[in-house]
């Protein structure tokens, strides 16, 4: 069967327009639908619509403080059905959190089962756990069925939700707010309720206050769970006057809080025998304590932290974590501090206040502005609450002016409603009254004709007439407005007051102590140690000082290089014929038990380049540094000490020309001897040889043929020494060098006689 009827063609819906135009615009749908109904808060109520939904799901369900408890799976499945179509593990994971009192500081809701824990557990899946409000949740959400908020339809158009809540709690800085958007980001930490009112009352007061003021009452972040804020007063106050900041967060070295609320010593718990233990109470605000315990455990294991022996986990209900020194000479300060460097014990929380203001437009607003418009905002919800209470007045009214006319014409009424077929007509015409009213004179009961019942319509209209003018005088007056508006505040405060147990202050603001700057040496137990590198670069560290001569084994095909007395404090310099020195610690050296560890492995030497030098680092040395074409210069020890594995670049070096001495200068030298190939000796002052950070160096002897062999430095007065061959290991001393001494880069005579055949000092 034919017909004229035929199927669009889909390519005729195609729209002919540049792509860079098209996505752009399109991103910026996704932008704004991420910005406004997904990421940031509203200001008004603090919350996002996720939330806002599970709280209204749940008031819908009647889970008020009092009633019974319902599955969460319950909850969770009314809020992805009817108001928020998105997946049940978000919704129920905002729920969980809405539920954890150590991820809010004045929880939503109440949860029965496993919510997760301050360990970094997950809560148990929503068919195990159940849920209702807290009383915090019903003091955000009074007020909605008093006309004090506009509802929207859901995203299906089948039901309605709030667009915010209109309760007086202060939620937004109570419990504050983390989210990323698209271009932007909001972090709000939580704050006690107490001094958010005391705050908003000191600006209601006086719309003028100055920020410092705000600051006196409002004295900053109030995190759940506790902690010490750490940063001082002025930079906080600075932080809320823009909207941004951040803020350095400690864990609390505490043994507990006394009977007054405070808390008890610096976290030292003494034990027997001089013996002690640091203990920690409270850890920064959104750390997992499972999490912290690994990174102490690691940085024991990395030796990190050399002087902590043990942590330990005692936690039930309150956190509870035991750190044990190696021994009890540790310093308790050093130890804390090592922990705040080493671990997330002090962490960072970031402060945006970056929120959606009432005509939902994102930004970053000072505390006093935020204040201001949360103020105005309650203040609309107060008139229009009260508008909504005058409507139902009025309408009340009308029907009271009606019930007393019946009741002053009873008979006549009831004579009409026996007699007429359409006594409503004739009851308004002849009385003067309404269609709503005859209708409600209608429907009364019977039981309502007592005579008693006119004494109370008088007494209810009289009452609501009082109620309504003072209504009407509430919105007729500003002042009264802000008068009702501190009334409630201070009704709101007592539940939160300082000596509840919810409204108690659980972060301390206090400025921390300028940090103690300390070096891992600090930490690491001294113990002599003899330093072993073998000719084919293979290092161990043999525990005590081994003497001099000592054979230790090596394997095969390898040898003696360099044997140097340390302790386990001490850096070594290595030094390479490349111009490079390379710095190690000597508590980081293998166990001479074995043939040690290739240093290669521990600093990046490079390929084909010779060790040819092995000191301990001694603060405030010189060292003197020759190469093998005789140019040299006196380098500081401090100056040598390289911070990578990568080493310090320090006798510049080209082809042919080698780093060959480097030898530690005595405070007491005065003069510089070197030796050439050709067994000439020179002596210069040591005034003649400059200190220099990096380069060539000047010219030590000057050569015909070959280069130098030897330098070494020397007190002029006690002459030169050296040892004599054989195994008698005499030393001789030539007294008088005055014949060498010459100025720097000369050319030089022969050594004295007997001076070494290699021609080495």
């Amino acid at each position: 069967m034919s017909t004229d009827l035929t199927e669009p063609d889909p390519f005729d819906a195609i729209v002919d327009a540049p792509f860079d135009s098209a996505l752009s615009q399109r991103y910026l749908v996704y932008a704004l639908s991420t910005i406004t109904a997904r990421s940031l808060p509203d200001l008004r109520d603090g919350l996002k619509p996720v939330h806002r939904r599970l709280l209204w799901a749940m008031r819908q369900l009647k889970l008020n403080p009092n009633d019974a408890f319902k599955k969460s799976a319950r909850v969770v499945g009314d809020v992805i059905g009817k108001y928020h179509p998105h997946g049940d593990a978000s919704v129920y994971d905002a729920m969980v959190r809405l539920a954890q009192d150590f991820s809010l500081r004045y929880p939503l809701v109440e949860g029965q089962g496993n919510f997760g824990n301050i360990d970094g557990d997950n809560a148990a899946a929503y068919r195990y756990t159940e849920a209702r409000l807290t009383k915090t949740a019903i003091q955000l959400m009074a007020g909605l069925d008093e006309g004090t908020v506009n509802f929207i339809p859901t995203y299906n158009g089948e039901e309605e939700e709030p667009e915010i809540f209109p309760g007086l709690f202060p939620n937004l800085l109570a419990n504050g707010a983390t989210g990323i958007a698209v271009g932007m980001a909001t972090s709000v930490p939580s704050h006690n309720v107490a001094e958010i009112i005391d705050a908003t009352l000191l600006l209601i007061d006086n719309p003028h206050v100055e920020h410092a003021q705000l600051m006196e009452v409002f004295k900053g972040p109030d995190f759940a769970t506790g902690g010490v804020v750490v940063d001082s007063a002025e930079a906080i106050s600075r932080a809320y006057e823009s909207g941004r900041g951040a803020f350095r967060v400690r864990g609390r070295f505490s043994t507990g809080r006394g009977d007054d609320g405070s808390w008890e010593g610096r976290g030292i718990e003494k034990l027997g025998g001089g013996q002690w233990q640091l203990v920690i109470s409270e850890i920064p605000y959104m750390l997992p304590k499972g999490k912290l315990i690994e990174q102490v455990a690691q940085a024991i294991a990395d030796k990190k932290l050399p002087i902590l022996e043990d942590v330990r986990d005692e936690s039930d209900e309150q956190v509870r974590l035991v750190f044990v020194p190696k021994s009890r000479n540790v310093d308790p300060e050093l130890l804390k501090e090592s922990l705040f460097k080493l671990t997330d014990l002090e962490t960072r929380f970031s402060l945006n206040l970056n929120v959606l203001d009432a005509t939902r437009t994102p930004g970053v607003l000072g505390l006093k502005l935020l204040l201001q418009e949360w103020v105005i905002a309650q203040i609309d919800i107060l008139l229009r609450r009260s508008q909504h209470r005058l409507d139902k007045i009025a309408a009340r009214l009308e029907l009271l002016e009606g019930y007393i006319i019946a009741y002053l014409n009873l008979d006549r009424i009831i004579e009409i409603i026996r007699t007429e077929d359409e006594p409503k007509v004739l009851m308004m015409a002849e009385f003067q009254l309404n269609d709503r009213q005859a209708e409600a004179i209608l429907n009364m009961r019977l039981r309502s004709l007592r005579r008693l019942e006119e004494m109370e319509l008088r007494r209810e209209r009289d009452e609501l007439l009082a109620e309504q003018e003072e209504l009407q005088k509430l919105l007729d007056s500003p002042a009264r407005q802000r008068t009702r508006l501190k009334r409630d505040l201070n009704a709101l405060r007592r539940d939160y007051a300082e000596d509840t147990v919810l409204g108690r202050r659980r972060t301390t603001i206090a400025e921390a102590a300028p940090t103690v700057e300390f070096s891992m040496d600090a930490m690491i137990e001294k113990a002599p140690v003899t330093v072993i590198l073998s000719a084919k670069g293979w290092i161990r560290g043999a525990s005590g000082h081994e003497p001099e001569g000592k054979e230790f084994k090596f394997k095969e095909g390898d040898g003696p290089a360099f044997a140097v007395h340390a302790q386990t404090t001490d850096k070594l310099l290595i030094a390479c014929d490349n111009g490079r020195f390379y710095t190690l610690g000597c508590d980081k050296l293998p166990s001479a038990r074995g043939f040690g560890e290739p240093i290669r492995t521990m600093v990046d030497i490079d390929a084909g380049a010779e060790i040819v030098g092995v000191l301990v680092y001694r603060p405030k040395v010189q060292l003197l540094l020759a190469s093998n074409q005789g140019r040299g210069f006196a380098a500081e020890a401090d100056e040598l000490l390289a911070e990578t594995r990568k080493g310090r670049g320090v006798m510049t070096t080209k082809p042919g020309v080698k780093l060959a001495v480097v030898r530690e200068i005595p405070p007491e030298h005065d003069h510089v001897a070197v030796v050439g190939d050709n067994r000439k000796l020179v002596l210069f002052s040591l005034e003649e040889l400059p200190v220099l950070a990096k380069g060539q160096g000047v010219t030590l002897q000057r050569y015909r043929d070959g280069g130098m062999a030897d330098a070494t430095t020397l007190k002029l007065d006690e002459g030169l020494s050296w040892k004599m061959g054989g195994d008698t290991g005499r030393t001789r001393t030539e007294s008088d060098m005055r014949l060498w001494k010459v100025a720097r880069g000369a050319a030089g005579r022969l050594p004295p006689n007997g001076f070494p055949r290699d021609n080495r000092f």
